[in-house]
């Protein structure tokens, strides 16, 4: 899978400023006292990082925005991005500023100047999420993305901060990379064996096949399935990390590898994008691999139901009758006053 940039936290150093490679981020807000690093540099480029903050574009920036200086005299550094980001900025704000970092990093190394800003942390986080790129499939040459350092007063504290995004970051990576696979790669054999792998990290991994899966009654999975080449399939997915005997929270995941819409087949325009028909499969996934990563103090279980929707002699038919499993209805998942959502316990059980 595809993994998260690496970023080495690193004790604030600024005796060897000049001689860095690459590009050099520091952080600075107009109307605002100017950190060491910052004067740090603008003594070294003869106070072009003043001008800068000074200047009328800095000054338009959000926080969260930055502004390139090319070549800078003074220094070996190709490059100063010096980012809008104020001493009292919010997790937002901070996050923002570190994808605007992972947005220009390329080849040549980074160096972030993070030094005591308290959302250092989260800065790393941002830069992490907006570093993702998938190449699984492209061919050539593509140089190796530099390495990364944050130089912060305490960065041991920092690191301890920066793990549990770390972990985030992962799954939300696994996530984009299930979603952005190919129908032809990411078939229900390739999902579950994905799946099945994370038994690694501690998760219990349970794959159920379609005669156990008729067996459970499940007639409605296997009628959307029974047209493809490509096996029906679920997948529990559980975490024990919280309280022994402890009612666990469900979490419950769509994941139709391609949906051709069967008999009733979609049109033709937009059909390349039904590979992403399994994002609610794939979303599941990433969060059990989180919990187990972070090693969360919580009892999860994640279940998704894989098939392939394909047109076929055998294939499911408008007004068919199948059977399914009886069971409880799910309870509502309501959101927060920030409409953020609130998992609810779910029950479902066979008869």
């Amino acid at each position: 899978m595809t993994q998260p940039l690496p970023i080495q936290f690193q004790e604030t150093d600024l005796d060897g400023l000049s001689r860095v490679p690459g590009r050099i981020v520091v952080l600075a807000a107009p109307d605002q006292p100017q950190s060491p690093a910052f004067r740090k540099l603008d003594r070294l480029t003869r106070g072009a990082l003043a001008r800068a903050v000074g200047s009328e574009a800095f000054t338009k920036l959000k926080p969260g925005e930055a502004l390139d200086l090319a070549f800078p005299a003074g220094i070996a550094a190709e490059t100063v991005q010096i980012l809008h980001l104020p001493k009292k900025a919010d997790r937002a704000q901070a996050r923002k500023a570190g994808a605007t970092v992972g947005r220009s990093h390329g080849a040549a190394a980074t160096l972030i100047l993070a030094e005591a800003h308290a959302r250092a942390a989260d800065l790393a986080f941002g830069l992490a999420m907006r570093a993702y790129d998938f190449a699984a499939h492209k061919t050539g040459d593509k140089p190796a993305p530099g390495p990364v350092a944050l130089m912060a007063a305490k960065p041991e504290a920092v690191a301890r901060a920066a793990a549990p995004m770390a972990a985030v970051a992962e799954g939300v990576f696994f996530t984009r990379d299930l979603v952005n696979e190919p129908a032809n790669v990411l078939t229900t054999h390739d999902f579950a064996a994905r799946l099945a792998a994370m038994q690694e990290l501690g998760l219990e991994v349970e794959i159920l096949e379609e005669d156990q899966l008729t067996r459970l009654g499940m007639g409605a999975l296997l009628g959307v399935g029974q047209g493809s080449e490509s096996p029906s399939k679920v997948v529990v997915m559980q975490w024990h990390g919280g309280e022994k005997g402890a009612a666990p929270f469900a979490l419950i995941g769509k994941g139709v590898v391609f949906d051709t819409g069967g008999i009733s087949i979609k049109p033709a325009a937009g059909m390349e994008e039904m590979t992403m028909d399994m994002g609610g499969a794939g979303v599941v996934a990433g969060v059990m691999r989180t919990l187990a990563l972070r090693k969360a103090k919580a009892n999860v279980v994640g279940l998704v139901g894989l098939v392939e929707n394909m047109p076929d002699g055998r294939a499911q038919r408008p007004g068919d009758i199948v059977r399914s499993m009886k069971g409880d209805t799910i309870e509502v998942i309501n959101t927060d006053a920030e409409g953020r959502l609130v998992l609810a316990d779910v029950l479902w059980y066979a008869q």
